[in-house]
């Protein structure tokens, strides 16, 4: 079997999360020594505790290992953990009603790391997309995540109509978001196993992704501003289903 691939994560949180959950597949940590600051310290105590190899790396070398200057002085060589389950396995092992986001055709890597925070703060199960028209886990994405990538399952699936097909088999109320559908999210059950679909800024989803839902909804918009960002409606529509969850 081969070994998995070396990756990097980086920024406080994303490296934080990997040390708490998966220690074992951090090879280093670099940190800016000009840091010295009362979080560098307590992040600098955490990594001596996970006994994993720390290293002072000047903020230019940083800003090469992490492809960018927002890695706030801490980067870390890790290996790419494999994938956590597939949709079946982690609905499996849900207990209450299933809450999944799906996103088509969202290729942004801040718009996903937003929704895997989002996503993991309201409590979804998963987050689903499209193997050809979304982009994977990569190091912006976990920062801009802050360790909800590391958290809460996120499903490439090669056929996402198929998919919603099989989360209707499982009775799953498949709901899309449409700024032209006339219920909005406010007025529809979310106390049920639920598929929340929303696609990307400008495009939206597909029209054969819409066609599969069971019903579409809208959140309203009071000014002038037509849509919303989709990490923000991904908030929207999440907390709403935990609203009436609890």
């Amino acid at each position: 079997m081969s070994k998995p691939a070396n990756a990097v994560l980086y920024g406080f949180h994303a490296v934080t999360v990997r040390l708490k959950t998966h220690p074992e597949s951090v090879s280093e940590v670099h940190i800016d020594p000009s840091r010295r600051d009362a979080r560098m310290r307590s992040f600098v105590e955490r990594v001596r505790e996970a006994g994993v190899r720390l290293i002072e790396t000047p903020d230019e070398r940083l800003t090469q290992l992490a492809g960018g200057p927002r890695h706030q002085g801490v980067v870390a060589r890790v290996q790419a953990l494999a994938p956590k389950h597939s949709l079946d396995d982690v609905l499996d092992e849900v207990e209450g009603p299933p809450l999944v986001l799906v996103l088509d055709g969202v290729t942004d890597p801040h718009n996903l790391g937003a929704c895997l925070r989002v996503a993991d703060g309201a409590g979804a199960h998963a987050v689903v997309a499209p193997r050809d028209r979304a982009v994977g886990l990569n190091a912006t994405v976990a920062k801009v995540a802050s360790g909800a990538a590391e958290t809460v399952p996120y499903l490439m699936v090669t056929n996402l109509a198929r998919t919603l097909g099989e989360l209707k088999e499982r009775d799953i109320w498949v709901v899309g978001t449409s700024d032209s559908a006339e219920r909005s999210i406010y007025d529809i059950d979310l106390n049920r196993p639920v598929a929340l679909v929303l696609g990307a800024e400008g495009e939206g989803m597909r029209q054969l992704t819409a066609k599969t839902c069971d019903e579409l909804v809208r959140i309203p918009m009071a000014g002038a501003v037509e849509s919303l960002n989709v990490s923000v409606a991904a908030g929207v529509c999440l907390y709403e289903a935990l609203r009436q969850r609890r």
